[in-house]
C-alpha cells in the first residue's frame, strides 16, 4: 500500500487515513491507488465491522492534485477516470463507512465524503464543488451522487456558484448527518462507529447491499454525451487557465475556448 494511505484496525473499527497533509490530501495517482488497495484488503477481513475515512493534517481532502492534473491535461484519455473508479470502490465497500470530516472537503474530497455511507463533520469544516471556477464539468456519476444526496436544487446552487458551504449549511441540506465542535469530533465519530460495530456483521452487510440494490438502476442512465462534454471542457484552454490560476492564487481569465 502506498505511503499516501495509512490503514489500521482496532476493535472492529478500521481507520483509513489520507496521508498527504502538506498537499491538503490532494488526490494524486499514488493516493488513489492506495485508497483502492486499502478497501480491497479491508473487504476480505472479517474482524472489521465499520470503516472510518479521514485525512491527516488540517484538510479532509482538497480534491484532485491540480499539478498532476495540469500535467496530464493535454494528454488523451481522462485523468479523472481514476478518481471516479476509486470513489465507486469506496461506495461498494462491504462494510458501513463513515467520513470523519475535520477540515475542508473540496471537489473530489467532497465526493469522497459523499461516497461514504455516513458523514460526521467538525463545525468549522467546509464542503465545496468549485469545478466551474476552474473550467471543469463534473463527471456524470459524481454529479449524480450530489443529486442523490442533496437533491437537484441544492446541487445547482453548489455547482453553479462554486462557493463552499459551512458544516451547518451542509447539515441543513442533508449532506452530513452530524455536526459537532472540533474538539468533540473524534469522540462523536468513535461513538457512532462503535454503535454500528456492535450490530451483527451479516445484518450490516445485508442492509448495505439492499440499499445499494435499491439505487442500482441509476447506473443504467445513458450519459456518453455528457462524458464527451466533460472531456471537451477538461481539455479546453479555459480549464488549463483555471487550474493554473488556482495554483497561482489569482482570478482566472476565461475566454470560452
Amino acid at each position: 500500500m502506498a505511503d499516501e494511505i495509512l490503514a489500521n484496525v482496532e476493535d472492529g473499527i478500521a481507520t483509513v487515513t489520507l496521508n498527504r497533509p502538506d498537499q491538503r490530501n490532494a488526490m494524486n495517482g499514488a493516493l488513489l491507488l492506495g485508497l483502492r488497495l486499502a478497501f480491497d484488503a479491508l473487504d476480505d477481513r472479517r474482524d472489521v465491522r465499520v470503516v472510518v475515512v479521514r485525512g491527516a493534517g488540517p484538510a479532509f481532502c482538497s480534491g484532485m492534485d491540480l499539478k498532476e492534473m495540469e500535467a496530464q491535461g493535454g494528454a488523451s484519455g481522462d485523468p479523472e477516470a481514476g478518481v471516479v473508479a476509486v470513489l465507486q470502490r469506496v461506495e461498494r465497500s462491504r462494510h458501513p463507512t463513515i467520513a470523519l470530516v475535520h477540515g475542508d472537503a473540496i471537489a473530489g474530497g467532497c465526493e469522497l465524503a459523499l461516497h461514504c455511507d455516513l458523514r460526521v463533520a467538525a463545525d468549522h469544516a467546509r464542503f465545496g464543488m468549485p469545478l466551474a471556477r476552474i473550467g471543469l464539468v463534473v463527471p456524470f456519476v459524481l454529479g449524480q451522487k450530489l443529486v442523490e444526496i442533496i437533491g437537484p436544487a441544492h446541487t445547482r446552487h453548489l455547482m453553479f456558484t462554486g462557493q463552499p458551504i459551512d458544516a451547518k449549511r451542509a447539515l441543513e441540506i442533508g449532506m452530513v448527518h452530524q455536526v459537532v465542535a472540533a474538539g468533540e469530533l473524534e469522540a462523536a465519530t468513535s461513538q457512532l462507529a462503535q454503535t454500528i460495530a456492535r450490530n451483527a456483521p451479516l445484518a450490516l452487510a445485508g442492509i448495505k447491499a439492499t440499499i445499494q440494490r435499491a439505487i442500482s438502476l441509476r447506473e443504467n442512465i445513458a450519459h456518453a454525451d455528457l462524458d464527451e462534454a466533460s472531456g471537451r471542457a477538461r481539455q479546453s484552454a479555459d480549464a488549463s487557465e483555471g487550474r493554473r490560476a488556482m495554483l497561482e492564487k489569482r482570478r482566472p481569465v476565461f475566454r470560452g475556448e
